[in-house]
């Protein structure tokens, strides 16, 4: 299975290819997913010394890993205000000293391991109207009171230094967020595990896991026999593979579109200081800049996970909206892939049996979330389980409906937010 034909997989870095698994093998942690959760685990875990085995059912970063809009993006799909309400302010000071932690490990991959992914700083949530704009202001206030001091206000004239379009009254900009070509963000991290001992096996996709002492993870032609195993698969994840993981997530699609090549100068016009943006609706709209200048869009979300028929259709009225000077703009690349969404809207870490783990449902956060993710699961086979339990802890919540609902009452449910949007209430 190759990638989709994506921007990402038309530029990444060249790479060995990984051999599938034809034998029966042992190692100390098995591994279940080769995108940014089960790579950053395998990373920290084999510079920790353990035996590590990943298994990926298609090609390392396949999935969301290597699709996303590349935006390098602080906190979680809540903030932390709404963490304290639902969950208490012990819960939330717990995440809350996390929220900048995922960016922080992702620049020190890059510089330790000399990862060539086009990283460049800087983040910036777009405000569309005065509602947002208060948002962004007790987000700033909430931010620093937890250490980032790397955040600015823009009004509407700051951000029209930053964005060539007409839609902003307002901005904030985080110089600790940023973006990057996360293809060869997942290829270069995956070639440190291969330094560090770890192997990897491609077109292995886990069929069976038997639980016991040892675990054993099943594939087509292999099998792992393993003191720990850790599922990381998120929307890939095979729904037969562990039921139990698919009952309380919905995998979702978004769509990306990247344009033809546009000049230097067309291309610093629009977004002259080079940050990534994505607007404050509940649908939101994300875009950035790629190293040879083309425009990278993405935006919306099919719930369920089905591929749209026309993604052009979908994208390119979102990006004229936006920058209608690119009227005529063509597209060289678009293609969809899924991320996997949870009820609360928080990633959902835990236990399914004795020494088996499972990490998952970044809703959309995904690229700073998952790296967190492998630090805590190396932290808590070492023996300090308490910043991964601050996550499991989370109460996991069941879609209403059931499986046979979820999507349309998710649907209807995400209307509502969208009319919220468009009115600016």
């Amino acid at each position: 299975m190759k990638h989709v034909e994506s921007y990402y997989a038309a530029t990444a870095n060249p790479h060995a290819d990984w051999p599938q698994l034809e034998e029966s093998i042992q190692c100390d942690v098995c591994i279940i997913g080769g995108g940014f959760t089960g790579l950053s685990s395998a990373l920290y875990l084999t510079e920790a010394g353990y035996d590590v085995v990943l298994l990926e059912a298609a090609r390392v970063g396949y999935g969301a890993s290597g699709r996303n809009g590349g935006q390098v993006v602080n906190s979680y799909s809540r903030d932390i205000d709404v963490i304290q309400q639902r969950y208490g302010v012990n819960v939330a000071k717990m995440l809350g000293s996390m929220m900048f932690e995922g960016a922080d490990i992702i620049r020190d991959r890059i510089d330790r391991y000399a990862i060539d992914c086009d990283y460049r700083p800087g983040n910036i949530f777009a405000a569309l109207n005065n509602r947002q704009m208060g948002h962004l202001r007790a987000q700033k206030a909430l931010w620093e009171s937890y250490g980032n001091q790397q955040i600015s206000l823009l009004d509407q004239s700051g951000m029209r230094r930053e964005v060539a379009s007409e839609r902003y009254v307002g901005g904030l900009l985080d110089e600790r967020g940023g973006h990057l070509h996360p293809l060869n963000l997942a290829l270069g991290e995956a070639e440190a595990i291969r330094r560090h001992g770890g192997r990897i096996y491609e077109h292995s996709a886990a069929t069976n896991v038997l639980y016991g002492s040892p675990n054993v993870v099943k594939t087509a032609k292999g099998d792992v026999r393993a003191t720990f195993v850790v599922f990381a698969g998120n929307a890939y994840l095979a729904p037969q593979l562990e039921p139990r993981l698919g009952r309380k997530s919905m995998p979702c699609g978004s769509q990306i579109i990247t344009t033809e090549p546009l000049s230097a100068d067309t291309a610093l016009s629009l977004l002259p200081n080079n940050r990534c943006v994505e607007d404050c609706n509940y649908l939101l709209d994300y875009f950035r800049l790629t190293a040879d200048n083309r425009l990278l869009y993405g935006g919306g979300v099919i719930y369920g996970a089905r591929d749209p028929q026309d993604i052009d259709a979908l994208i390119r009225p979102k990006l004229l909206k936006t920058f209608p000077q690119l009227s005529g703009v063509s597209f060289s690349y678009r293609w969809s892939g899924n991320f996997l969404l949870t009820l609360s809207r928080m990633p959902q870490f835990g236990r399914l049996e004795n020494n088996v783990y499972y990490m998952q449902g970044d809703s959309g956060h995904g690229v700073t979330c998952t790296h967190l993710a492998g630090k805590l699961i190396a932290e808590t086979l070492r023996g300090d389980a308490e910043r991964f339990d601050a996550f499991a802890t989370l109460p996991h919540l069941p879609f209403p409906g059931g499986r046979r609902f979820q999507i349309p009452l998710t649907v209807m449910g995400a209307a509502w937010y969208a009319l919220r949007d468009r009115l600016g209430v």
